[in-house]
């Protein structure tokens, strides 16, 4: 009997990728679009200056997976409360660097990962996204 387990091949139904501003706009959102995913962008809901554990919080609570290369959330005590409160999602782009299409080709590369990762764990959590699109918990 075949399995009714979900294919990898698409993100859990009403998933919504949350992009903070260190990753820049485009062109991560228009190749995520293309995707077919649902994407917000930091500066249409945020203060560009807004704390991160401000949106931290208010993202988490909403639901929404975050796309970052931020690596200090994971250290800072304020994030990680945030972070642990708020059952925040959030994939770590951790290679250096990169310019807007290599970041938007790493993550969509790493999208299989991140659709398993999204399926089998509750937040919170952080992810590591590798520029060869390895993402590890």
């Amino acid at each position: 009997m075949p399995s009714k387990k979900r294919s990898a091949a698409k993100p859990p139904d009403g998933t919504v990728f949350f992009i903070d501003r260190s990753l820049g706009v485009e062109p991560l959102r228009g190749v995520l679009g293309a995707e077919g995913l649902a994407v917000k962008i930091h500066d249409d809901h945020f203060r560009r200056d807004e704390e991160d554990s401000v949106w931290l919080t208010q993202v988490g609570q909403q639901g929404w997976v975050v796309f970052t290369k931020d690596q200090r959330l994971r250290y800072r005590p304020l994030e990680i409360a945030a972070l642990k409160s708020s059952g925040a999602r959030v994939f770590i782009l951790v290679a250096g660097n990169l310019r807007g299409a290599e970041i938007a080709s790493v993550f969509v590369t790493a999208l299989p990962a991140i659709y398993r990762i999204l399926e089998s764990h509750e937040g919170p959590f952080v992810a590591r996204v590798a520029k060869s699109g390895k993402v590890t918990l």
